[in-house]
């Protein structure tokens, strides 16, 4: 590993390593404030739950369907594939950091699936007049509504490296904290914009996504089981996983010419070149 690589990886230790439990405090009070909200409200029930949310839902999505290519291209990082595709990079230079997110992309999968089923929320075009709101690609109609899978995706990825690359100088600190923040919340509200969720879900989403970064960094610390991903003797592991997404994404551009797939494939091949070349060396 070059000096570069070493001094972003322990950036990035360092950095992870300042974490603490206290940090998951306030995201769980938020969630415990909306719920209590909620169920002040009486909207615990999900006819009541989409009622009272109504009208902030139909504003918001009117004002973001006026973007409809910008909507559509912003909804695809909260794929999974598509937003890890753009880290791989990552393995190379802080391979640390894809430790967290391995661990933070479990949490959220663990927090996702068992809370939609819980809630069973439908979606916008489930239980609204579709001639009320604007629907952007296919129309959502399951229900699976709350959270938004999406937003908890984009937050997951983004908390973890939101603290894994923070500055330390002060006003650096909060336009990096803000750039963040911002560039999640617009990944999230592009749900809205599309007519798939509702208001409530992509903020309860996006809590979750935040909590599923912290407690992916915490568990890292404690159990860190994927240290060998730094090791080159793994990386035909790597190129080969990266040659499956590759061509997962490849068939994503056949049927959806969207700017976004050429970004992941672009970061996949860019990643796969330069750790064969380096296994080949080695």
């Amino acid at each position: 590993m070059s000096t570069y690589n070493k001094t972003m990886n322990e950036d990035a230790i360092s950095n992870l390593n300042k974490i603490k439990y206290s940090y998951l405090f306030l995201p769980l009070l938020l969630l415990a404030i909306i719920a209590i909200s909620l169920y002040a409200c009486g909207a615990w029930s999900a006819d009541h739950y989409v009622s009272i949310q109504k009208e902030a839902f139909t504003y918001c999505n009117l004002q973001l369907s006026q973007f409809p290519v910008l909507m559509y291209n912003l909804i695809q990082f909260g794929d999974a594939l598509v937003i890890l595709s753009l880290c791989t990079f990552l393995i190379i230079y802080a391979p640390r950091i894809w430790e967290s997110l391995i661990w933070a992309s479990l949490v959220s999968a663990l927090l996702c699936c068992p809370f939609k089923w819980l809630f069973k929320i439908p979606r916008p075009a489930a239980i609204l007049d579709n001639g009320s709101f604007v629907i952007i690609g296919k129309a959502y109609v399951g229900n699976n509504s709350l959270p938004s899978g999406h937003a908890i995706t984009a937050f997951t990825v983004l908390t973890v490296l939101l603290w894994a690359f923070m500055p330390k100088n002060s006003v650096r600190k909060i336009i990096w904290i803000v750039l963040m923040i911002g560039i999640g919340s617009l990944i999230s509200l592009s749900r809205v914009g599309i007519g798939a969720h509702h208001l409530l879900d992509v903020v309860i989403g996006s809590i979750i996504g935040y909590i599923s970064g912290i407690s992916g960094i915490l568990i890292n610390r404690n159990f860190m089981i994927w240290s060998w991903i730094a090791d080159k003797e793994y990386h035909p592991l790597f190129i080969i996983i990266f040659t499956i997404c590759s061509v997962i994404i490849m068939r994503k551009m056949l049927l959806d010419h969207q700017p976004v797939f050429y970004l992941s494939l672009l970061s996949l091949f860019i990643t796969t070149y330069i750790i064969t070349v380096n296994y080949v060396k080695k």
